[in-house]
């Protein structure tokens, strides 16, 4: 498991001419699906996109990496080769608590096992996503987790207590993700 969790980066950058078949993203949802949910209400719901056009209607509605000031995001040909599209089912519940966030981490470990990298995405333009797929009102976009095969390193760095945990990318273009020591996050009280 650890090495999953290891695997399971923040990737942007994609090979875009690998595809990625809709049985894949089926099978990923169904980790989802498996997984703890609160009351096991299971008010979560999915669009899947593995084709070129759809994707294309996708992209625009999607900001890539906030402390990556002097980038738009991937280009061409780096794009996802897939994405999954969150929602909650607001006839069945109106909060989700918790639920989003453990289904994500379940599609993205599934992805990281299938040698599959992707992005949780929560920071997307939610009325232009709505009208452009045609989603019905009832529907919250939750999280948008694009996919695709990795085409790019992603390293993680030990910080210092009080360090810099905002990522970055190196002179080769290598992304670095800061994380904090295990022994400054477990507090002895």
């Amino acid at each position: 498991m650890h090495d999953f969790i290891v695997k399971n980066r923040s990737y942007r950058r994609f090979d875009e001419s690998k595809e990625i078949s809709a049985d894949i993203l089926r099978q990923l949802v169904d980790l989802a699906r498996l997984s703890g949910s609160g009351m096991n209400v299971q008010p979560l719901k999915y669009i899947l996109s593995a084709e070129k056009k759809k994707n294309e209607m996708i992209f625009p509605a999607l900001a890539w990496a906030a402390y990556l000031k002097d980038w738009d995001g991937p280009k061409e040909g780096e794009r996802p080769s897939a994405y999954i599209i969150m929602l909650g089912d607001t006839t069945i519940r109106k909060n989700f608590g918790y639920d989003p966030g453990i289904a994500a981490q379940s599609i993205l470990l599934g992805a990281a096992e299938s040698g599959l990298g992707g992005c949780m995405i929560a920071s997307v333009k939610r009325e232009l996503l709505q009208s452009k797929l045609r989603i019905p009102d009832w529907y919250e976009i939750l999280l948008v987790l694009a996919l695709g095969y990795p085409a790019e390193t992603v390293v993680l760095d030990e910080i210092e207590h009080s360090g810099d945990i905002k990522y970055w990318r190196d002179e080769k273009d290598v992304h670095h993700v800061p994380k904090r020591k295990l022994d400054d996050i477990i507090l002895k009280l």
